[in-house]
């Protein structure tokens, strides 16, 4: 049996039958996404307010961003107003059964919420890219250091891996330069830069682990209702890139893992982007055509987006032409620009005969709205002025300490309270480097070692040459003195024989003969 149509505003004046004219959005055209546009002050928040209670009270767990802060009374029950009273009994509407939705509470920065993490590795090239507004040149060795990691095994956790792999990137551009292409030492040094600025922007708490499970964002509470995931952006959104990011990527994660369900009897999760408009400012094209081309496909998968910003122009058209459940609170038009805006967002909705959209855009009162919802063959209503209902949850924020008890309660405190910094990139290279480094100075070491023993061997050779040139000259030395003692005693020798033999041989015959004797012994002729 097909659900309830779920009524989000109802005309002040509805005919001759009470609730003809209601404007309900149908629970399973509710994935055939939405706008809700408005000037500020014009009740936006009231109505994302009532359209998230509705379809959680059918058991669909929206994601939305509370950019303004004032949201988080979605966990808290309503109390009466008179302004409430007054349009609830002006609709004719019974009173209000006044109940809070399940809620779970997120932030970026991990203050206000569960912390929302990423890693570097999901969030890709492509968003990293428009996250630091780097040039092509610069992005070009990004996309090189993704694909590094990738074939090297490197996880890219946190901004220190991806901050060790730049800087392993710039001493070592050569080796992987005929691989991978040039890799600038300039682009290098700026996308590091770039990566400063942002840890000093508190963005590096977004990256790490344990990083969200999109499954975590599709539970329903024990009573069958839809948990509202609140994501704390009023501090986010002062750094308008870093939420952009944050979304796109939680919108690429869910058209990644959720399976194809067709068209079901109602959505399996709805997302809301407040401040649409960040979402696409000053993104490069690549990005533009990839989100461009995830609205029109994740309606497949049971997911719906709505987009909520000031003015429908805001969006691109490839997109504004995807939403087709609509919500236009008024829009003033002081300037030729503005009352040009006016004319254009009065030409998106199908014509109602008795209804000038155009002057009605420009009067609507706070809390009044244009609306065109699907009928049940998937053709837009024409055009309604309406009233929005008044939520039943609390209109405002929470005071901290009752943020603080939901969070605390909550199932999913534990897993994601602590960061966890497992062995990635970062130590990898380290301990690559560290290797690379007692390598070199062992290296070095014996070298060193191998160039003294080479010094000491040719001191050990030269002194070994002179010992042995110093024995050769002690030798021949010895010899020298030796020959001469000897020829000094066998002269000696000689003479002495020599007068023994002129005592004996007297006289001139015996000079004679002992001459002759002397001259034979000495060889002389």
């Amino acid at each position: 049996m097909a659900l309830e149509p779920l009524l989000i505003a109802r005309p002040a004046t509805g005919g001759d039958t009470p609730g003809a004219l209601d404007c309900a959005l149908l629970p399973a055209l509710a994935n055939r996404h939405g706008l809700i546009a408005g000037a500020t002050g014009t009740g936006k928040t009231v109505t994302l307010q009532r359209l998230v209670e509705q379809v959680s009270r059918i058991g669909v767990p929206t994601l939305l961003a509370d950019v303004k802060g004032d949201l988080s009374g979605l966990a808290a029950a309503g109390q009466e107003k008179a302004a409430f009273s007054e349009r609830r009994e002006l609709l004719g509407l019974e009173p209000s059964t006044f109940a809070p939705c399940p809620v779970e509470f997120w932030d970026v920065l991990g203050e206000q919420g569960h912390p929302l993490r990423a890693t570097i590795s999901e969030l890709g090239p492509i968003l990293l890219t428009r996250l630091l507004n780097l040039n092509d040149t610069q992005a070009g060795v990004l996309t090189i250091a993704f694909r590094i990691a990738d074939d090297q095994g490197l996880l890219l956790l946190d901004l220190k891996d991806l901050q060790e792999l730049l800087r392993h990137l710039s001493e070592n551009a050569r080796e992987y330069q005929s691989t991978y292409g040039n890799i600038s030492a300039a682009s290098v040094g700026a996308i590091q830069r770039t990566l400063l600025a942002l840890e000093q922007q508190s963005a590096d708490r977004f990256f790490g682990e344990p990083s969200l499970n999109v499954m975590d964002l599709l539970q329903t509470d024990a009573a069958g209702h839809g948990v509202v995931n609140l994501l704390a952006a009023d501090q986010l959104v002062q750094a308008p890139k870093l939420y952009a990011t944050a979304m796109l990527w939680l919108l690429s994660q869910l058209y990644e893992q959720l399976p194809e369900v067709g068209d079901a009897e109602k959505p399996k999760l709805l997302v809301i982007f407040d401040e649409a408009h960040l979402l696409f400012v000053g993104a490069p094209p690549v990005l533009l055509e990839k989100v461009e081309q995830v609205v029109r496909l994740i309606r497949s998968k049971g997911v719906g987006l709505y987009f909520c910003t000031q003015n429908p122009l805001d969006l691109p058209p490839k997109v504004l032409g995807q939403l087709s459940n609509r919500v236009q609170h008024a829009l003033r038009a002081f300037t030729p620009q503005e009352q040009k805006a006016v004319r254009a967002a009065a030409t998106t909705f199908r014509p109602n005969p008795p209804l000038d959209v155009e002057a009605a855009i420009g009067e609507l009162a706070v809390g009044e709205a244009l609306v065109s919802f699907l009928d049940d063959k998937g053709a837009p209503t024409p055009v309604e002025r309406a009233l929005v209902v008044p939520p039943e949850s609390r209109v405002g924020p929470l005071a901290a300490e009752e943020r603080q008890a939901l969070r605390l309660a909550s199932p999913l405190h534990d897993h994601y309270r602590e960061a966890q910094d497992r062995e990635s990139a970062y130590e990898l290279l380290r301990q690559r480097a560290a290797d690379a480094a007692a390598a070199a100075e062992a290296a070095k070491r014996e070298a060193k070692a191998a160039k003294q023993a080479e010094a000491l061997a040719k001191q050990e050779a030269s002194e070994q040459q002179r010992l042995e040139r110093a024995e050769q000259r002690a030798q021949e030395r010895e010899a020298a003195r030796a020959a001469a003692t000897a020829a000094r005693e066998k002269e000696r020798l000689l003479l002495s024989l020599a007068g023994e033999a002129g005592n004996l041989f007297a006289g001139r015959t015996g000079r004679s003969i002992a001459r002759g004797l002397m001259g034979g012994i000495l060889g002389r002729r």
